[in-house]
């Protein structure tokens, strides 16, 4: 079993009577929010080249593009739980002004996400946002973190090049969904062929990032837009994944060795919630995920309802000692106990005897 706690305790129907009433997003809320960010983002992404290099104020809009850009990229995580069908035309606005640009259109996250959340796959080695850190040693936590300067480059080198072999190579282009059409934190993870799970539109969306950056180079090689231009571009996707990763370490106890099916539940038990605080948590984990063992007991909750259920549960449940067993109090925590729990299972694996 890959955590210790009595999972088939856990209050499931107490749980979902709770917050039976919160599960309806609200268009107006999604609009808002990511109209905001967005523009903010891009905003500051312009002053930043107009600034002096390495100045207080470059690096204060930087930081401001950065984290402003990092939550309009984590709606593609609503976009993956919304209903087919809905939100059409806020899927295509974050696509035209986020996706596109950023090089990871929705249909890179759409479906393999999906998976994630499913009973036959979480956990196991067929989940591509799934690896066994706590089981493994703890320098694999930092080889994942030192591998977010390679993805922008792996992202713009997939839809800037193998897009075009793949229209030309129906075997090739194969591979290229199988091997770099993800947003997984599994280096070897190979997606299945495009299913119903998967955005219908993803051959469009290709179209979409390819153009968005051949016209961006063939801008800069005609001298209409400065070539300092794709290095930001370049260290702001380095900022957002580097941002994402720390994120992601704190999201699960990834204690599932990758050989076990997981309830609901144990799901549940084995991610993590970190309340923190309003003002600092919500800039690392945007867009509702700090509340993401919450999420996995309710993938179709609206990320404005989280914080919500979150408070309910704690305060109704008839006793709410298991759902309060995956809160951490900071990134730092969540980040200190996997590391924990890594090296201690290092150390029994080690041990005389063993």
């Amino acid at each position: 079993m890959p955590v210790s706690t009595p999972s088939n305790e856990f209050p499931l129907n107490e749980a979902r009577k709770i917050v039976r009433n919160l599960l309806a997003p609200k268009p107006a809320i999604y609009w808002v929010d990511f109209l905001f960010h967005i523009t903010l983002g891009w905003a500051a992404f312009v002053a930043t080249l107009g600034l002096p290099p390495f100045s207080i104020a470059q690096m204060a809009t930087f930081l401001i593009s950065g984290l402003a850009l990092y939550r309009a990229v984590i709606f593609t995580h609503e976009l993956a739980h919304l209903k087919r069908g809905t939100f059409k035309l806020f899927r295509l606005v974050w696509n035209l002004t986020c996706g596109f640009p950023l090089m990871v259109p929705s249909f890179t996250y759409h479906g393999v996400h999906n998976d994630h959340h499913a009973r036959d796959i979480y956990g196991t080695m067929r989940d591509g946002e799934y690896l066994p850190f706590a089981t493994n040693r703890p320098n694999r936590i930092v080889t994942y973190v030192l591998l977010a300067p390679i993805l922008p480059l792996f992202f713009a080198i997939r839809f800037l090049l193998l897009t075009p072999l793949g229209w030309v190579s129906e075997s090739l282009q194969k591979i290229i969904w199988k091997r770099a059409s993800s947003l997984a934190i599994d280096l070897g993870y190979q997606r299945p062929g495009p299913a119903k799970r998967d955005d219908e539109t993803w051959r469009w969306q290709e179209l979409g990032s390819f153009l968005y950056g051949w016209v961006l180079l063939l801008q800069i090689a005609v001298g209409a837009i400065p070539a300092i231009v794709l290095l930001l571009w370049y260290l702001i996707a380095w900022f957002i994944f580097t941002l994402n990763s720390f994120r992601t370490l704190a999201a699960h106890r990834y204690s599932n060795p990758g050989d076990q099916l997981m309830t609901v539940p144990e799901q549940f038990l084995d991610s993590i919630d970190v309340p923190g605080n309003n003002f600092l948590t919500p800039l690392w984990a945007p867009v509702g995920l700090r509340y993401h063992a919450t999420h996995h007991l309710f993938p179709r909750m609206p990320y404005h309802s989280l914080a919500k259920a979150h408070r309910r549960l704690v305060a109704e449940l008839p006793d709410n000692q298991l759902y309060l067993q995956v809160t951490r109090t900071s990134l730092w925590h969540a980040l200190r106990t996997l590391w924990r729990d890594a090296s201690t299972r290092q150390i029994t694996s080690t041990s005389p005897g063993q």
